[in-house]
């Protein structure tokens, strides 16, 4: 099988690079490239590629935007293109149904092998992004403690009644040990991880994630750390 890629990049010899890669590696292809949002969009629903590799600083429509756009009404999967790990569009990205990300100075073999897990279904969800979305969630989380004012208390009650009841569903449509195998998930540790710390075998492991993506209806694992902070089952 053939994997199909759509390159989506405004620097020219950036997009030329990674195609150059792509191109040349036996089992992918590369189907389109787009110099901004826009065109990275039109791509990705006429070429419809397993993997669009979705820069975020770009002209006329931004990679989040066009990211929302492509993963809301196709089934191509948004990889991310980030200048460095700090990049602040990166969490906005994730959220818009990418489903993971890579720094632009990335080894060749790392990027294939990012196209080929992510055209798989699963989510490059390394430690780090791990880290760097429960940093988020902590930095946007209500302030707390003396001095808070009525509107902050209330904005604080509103969210805590929105995760209580986020709370409440996963308790009804989840088992406990796949409550527990979601706080790992959110945790950032891999399946080997998991079955190791419950003493499960690594299919075991699998499994439980598996029924975690089908029944909580997320597309990966990095819809299940996001999922697992805003209903307050894990916490910063």
């Amino acid at each position: 099988m053939t994997l199909r890629v759509v390159v989506a990049d405004d620097q020219a010899l950036v997009r030329v690079g990674f195609c150059g890669i792509i191109a040349a590696t036996p089992g992918f292809t590369v189907v389109g490239e787009a110099g901004n949002g826009a065109e990275a969009v039109e791509a990705a629903r006429r070429t419809k590629p397993d993997v669009i590799l979705m820069d975020v600083r770009m002209p006329v429509m931004d990679g989040i935007e066009a990211t929302k756009r492509i993963t809301q009404s196709t089934d191509v999967r948004a990889l991310i293109l980030t200048t460095f790990d700090l990049d602040e569009y990166v969490f906005a990205a994730l959220r818009a149904g990418a489903s993971g990300f890579l720094l632009k100075d990335t080894l060749p073999a790392d990027l294939l092998t990012a196209i080929r897990v992510v055209a798989a279904g699963d989510a490059l969800l390394a430690p780090s992004v791990t880290r760097r979305l429960i940093g988020e969630f902590a930095r946007t989380a209500p302030i707390t403690g003396p001095g808070v004012g009525p509107a902050q208390a209330a904005a604080r009650a509103s969210g805590d009644s929105q995760a209580s009841l986020a709370s409440g569903k996963l308790q009804r449509v989840l088992t406990d040990r796949e409550l527990e195998v979601l706080t790992m998930v959110a945790r950032g540790m891999s399946n080997a991880e998991i079955a190791e710390e419950l003493t499960i075998s690594p299919a075991t492991a699998k499994t439980h994630v598996a029924h975690l993506l089908t029944k909580l209806d997320a597309r990966d694992r990095i819809q299940l750390v996001i999922i697992a902070y805003q209903s307050g089952l894990a916490r910063c």
